[in-house]
C-alpha cells in the first residue's frame, strides 16, 4: 500500500519535473533574452495546456481524457519530452535518470492498476 502511494507521488513529481526540465531548456536554448523568455515560459505553458486537456489526474480531471494506447502515447510524448529537454540542455545523466524513473513509474502503475 505504501509503495503504491509512493508511486503516485513519484508520478506527481515527474509531472513537475517535466515543467522544470522544459523551462530550464527554454532558458538555455538561445542567447537572446526574448527567445529565452518565450521558450522558458511558453514551453512549460504548452505542456501544462496539453496535460490539462488530455492527461490530468490520470484522465479523471482532463477535459478530453485519453485511455489505452492514446494515453500511453501522451505520456511518452510528455515525459519523453521532459527527458529530451534535459538532454538538449546538455544534462545527459539527469535526462537518462528522469526517463528511467518515468519507465519504472509507468510499469508499476500498469502492474498495480494505477492507470
Amino acid at each position: 500500500m505504501l509503495a503504491k502511494h509512493a508511486n503516485a507521488a513519484l508520478m506527481f513529481f515527474l509531472e513537475l519535473g517535466v515543467l522544470a526540465s522544459v523551462g530550464y531548456w527554454g532558458f538555455t536554448v538561445s542567447d537572446l533574452w526574448m527567445i529565452k523568455l518565450l521558450a522558458g515560459l511558453g514551453g512549460p505553458a504548452l505542456f501544462i495546456a496539453v496535460w490539462a486537456l488530455f492527461g490530468a489526474g490520470g484522465g479523471a480531471n482532463a477535459v478530453f481524457p485519453l485511455t489505452g494506447l492514446a494515453r500511453a502515447a501522451l505520456e511518452i510524448l510528455c515525459f519523453g519530452g521532459g527527458a529530451a529537454a534535459l538532454y538538449a540542455s546538455g544534462l545527459v545523466t539527469p535526462a537518462a535518470v528522469f526517463f528511467a524513473l518515468f519507465v519504472l513509474n509507468a510499469v508499476l502503475r500498469i502492474i498495480w492498476k494505477q492507470v
